[in-house]
């Protein structure tokens, strides 16, 4: 039997980590959470995850941003999501690929586009 993936969810709104926690487990992707940027960066070094999903605007206004930069430093290889109610804004104005991210999930999550994101990333 495949070992399962883990994804790291690193959001300061409890909602959207019970959100993704519910879809994505349901799914069978083991899912762990961080509330902050400094927590997020502390277990991506710990549990080494397949994927990272993180919100740019937490207790700083770029905090996500700054994880998804110690993340890559850590592990270039872990693919890290924007997770972000202002993700289409921010891509219609910057480059994510240079704040580390691979990619865009607006929220509010649609379940099927987060499925099939992970899915096509990690399996």
């Amino acid at each position: 039997m495949a070992e399962k993936k883990t994804i790291l969810v690193i959001d300061d709104d409890p909602d959207i980590i019970e959100t993704v926690h519910t879809i994505l487990s349901a799914k069978g992707y083991v899912i762990i959470s961080a509330s902050s940027g400094k927590q997020g960066f502390e277990l991506a070094q710990q549990a080494n995850p397949d994927l990272i999903l993180c919100d740019m605007m937490m207790e700083a206004i770029d905090s996500g941003m700054q994880a998804a930069e110690q993340i890559k430093k850590l592990n270039n290889d872990i693919p890290v999501f924007l997770l972000s109610s202002i993700a289409d804004m921010t891509a219609a104005t910057t480059q994510i690929r240079d704040l580390g991210f691979i990619g865009i999930i607006q929220k509010p999550v649609e379940p099927a586009r987060l499925v099939s994101i992970v899915q096509s990333i990690i399996g």
